[in-house]
């Protein structure tokens, strides 16, 4: 044991300092004036940093510093926080507030506690100068995630002759194997958390979900000013907004910081506080895990060596069949949002199996139906789209003699509205998006 904190009973949480030299970001936390936590951020072969972009660097590795700090806040969630520097401007403050809040949601849900008046920056420092903008080179960061979403907002930049990069947070040999099919230069990104959290977990401290997709992003804003690019495109769907559950009168979304509540906070921070040219968007927001989907059936190259399933990045051998564990309900939502765009002999050689001809599977495809029970807390789809896409299959004789589908005939179906059930209105897309006009042409990749 390396670690003498109980982080339940500290009562205040310190962002203590952070401090970037020759490609390495320290980011360094305390628990009342106990040991340091410093977790390092490593950017490959990171050039030199210009004069001219050293203030929105900084400004951009600070809030990386605060959003970072999310990891080791939940683990004691002390009544109080402390940053070294003094109270934070009113609009960083807020930033974090919702964030820390609304981000830690389901790790408060699981827990049994509310952070409603808990979460608390300082606020009240002076505001911020108006960005300027740097002249940013008119590049992409695409982060790759080894899913199905980022592959396809890789090929929509380059549908469009777009400069980009495929970029990624740690180590994961599926990632960097589908980063490399894409043909796109690569960036690998290096996190190395605190070893002492480890420690922590392991003597009782809170543990759950995190909004990991904000750390990445506050990584790769940092990451954007440093090695020139202006835009990080991510692939988040419209679908990413929906609650998974409301508890106690606060709505609870596992994917909050793909959110797009989320990208207008950051996306409007940056550009008033870091660069007035640094765009963050997501590519992918106008449209649903639906249309999404059926546009990646089209991209065969990457069946071979896409996977959503998150498990795989902890259980995965060497075998292509190993990508998908079946079980989980990355794989059954992906499974069902295929099934009505590729013919099923192809999407049954993708998964190397039927997963809706398997009773044992009946609660996992419930839950993605909220059917007697509420979305799992996932990076799935919404409740609408999935009956949806479970009635489309229901409609067509090769999947009628299934298991599951004849079970959704029989018992699911006659409680349904099946007006409500039509697949097409999930394939439109939205108006609402941040896509910067450069990006904007590459929306027709999806007609």
């Amino acid at each position: 044991m390396t670690t003498t904190i109980q982080p339940r009973l500290t009562q205040v949480f310190r962002f203590v300092r952070c401090s970037y030299a020759n490609g390495v970001a320290e980011l360094v936390y305390a628990f009342d004036h106990g040991e340091e936590l410093i977790e390092t951020v490593r950017f490959p072969n990171a050039p030199a940093l210009p004069a001219s972009h050293k203030a929105a660097f900084d400004r951009a590795l600070k809030l990386l510093h605060l959003i970072a700090g999310v990891s080791y806040y939940k683990a004691g969630v002390p009544p109080k926080i402390d940053v070294a520097d003094g109270p934070l401007d009113n609009a960083t403050a807020d930033l974090l507030d919702a964030l820390y809040l609304h981000g830690l949601a389901e790790f408060a849900y699981r827990n049994g506690l509310d952070l409603r008046g808990r979460v608390a920056f300082p606020h009240g420092g002076a505001a911020q100068p108006q960005a300027s903008a740097l002249n940013l080179p008119r590049r992409t960061l695409v982060p790759i995630g080894g899913g199905k979403d980022s592959l396809v907002a890789v090929e929509a930049i380059k549908s469009i002759g777009g400069e980009a990069t495929a970029v990624w947070v740690g180590n994961s040999n599926l990632i960097a194997s589908c980063a490399e099919r894409t043909g796109l230069p690569t960036l690998n990104i290096q996190r190395e958390l605190a070893p002492q959290l480890f420690d922590l977990n392991r003597i009782g401290a809170w543990n759950g979900h995190i909004p990991v997709t904000a750390v990445n992003s506050a990584i790769l804003a940092v990451a954007a000013i440093l090695y020139g690019y202006d835009s990080i495109a991510f692939a988040n769907e419209r679908s990413a907004s929906a609650a998974t559950l409301e508890y106690e009168g606060q709505l609870v979304n596992h994917q909050w910081s793909k959110g797009y509540t989320f990208e207008q906070l950051l996306g409007d921070w940056l550009h008033t506080q870091v660069a007035a040219d640094l765009d963050y968007c997501s590519l992918l927001r106008p449209y649903s895990e639906l249309a999404i989907t059926r546009t990646f059936a089209k991209l065969t190259p990457y069946f071979d060596a896409f996977s959503s399933c998150n498990r795989n990045f902890k259980i995965l051998g060497p075998k292509p069949a190993d990508r998908w564990c079946g079980q989980c309900p990355k794989c059954h939502f992906v499974f069902l949002a295929l099934a009505p765009f590729l013919s099923k002999p192809r999407l049954l050689q993708i998964f190397g199996r039927n997963l809706l001809d398997d009773d044992g599977q009946a609660a996992g495809f419930d839950a993605l139906l909220e059917y007697q029970d509420h979305k799992p807390f996932e990076c799935v789809g919404e409740g609408a789209e999935a009956r949806a896409a479970m009635y489309a299959l229901s409609q067509r004789p090769e999947w009628q003699e299934d298991a599951l589908i004849a079970r959704f005939r029989s018992e699911i179906l006659p409680q349904l509205n099946v007006a409500d059930l039509a697949l097409e209105p999930w394939l439109e897309p939205s108006a609402e998006h941040r896509i910067p006009a450069r990006l904007q042409h590459a929306l027709a990749f999806f007609a």
